[in-house]
């Protein structure tokens, strides 16, 4: 899941801290899901820290988020978040997406990225 913590701007390449939220919605109307791990890596591929202490389980339709401060710069302009999640049952696909956010004087800037399955584990 990418997470854009800074966007780069201008000819001088000029850097533009940005505030991440990473959303994660289970989307099935009836069973839970149970999110397993929620792992923050900086741009060269490296672990920066870990959000779960233990399992999260998030009910028929509910959603959690995790935000990463404007000020944190841990990341780098390539971070990333990988989400591991499992299901007693056969669900929907949840929804991870991160919104990127900022504003500075008259300048304000906001975008999103939706995640992508990157590895899928069957039972």
């Amino acid at each position: 899941m990418p997470a854009y913590s800074l966007i780069y701007h201008g000819d001088k390449e000029r850097p533009f801290d940005l505030a991440v939220t990473l959303s994660i919605r289970n989307t099935d109307p009836v069973h839970p899901i149970t999110l397993v791990s929620v792992d923050y890596f900086d741009t060269d591929g490296k672990r920066i820290r870990g959000y779960l202490e233990s399992e999260l389980k998030l009910g028929a339709m509910s959603s959690t988020r995790y935000v990463l401060q404007e000020s944190d710069q841990s990341g780098g302009s390539g971070a990333s978040f990988i989400v591991r999640w499992k299901s007693e049952a056969k669900v929907t696909e949840p929804i991870v997406e991160t919104v990127m956010i900022s504003t500075r004087t008259q300048q304000g800037i906001s975008f999103t990225s939706r995640g992508q399955a990157i590895k899928e584990d069957n039972p």
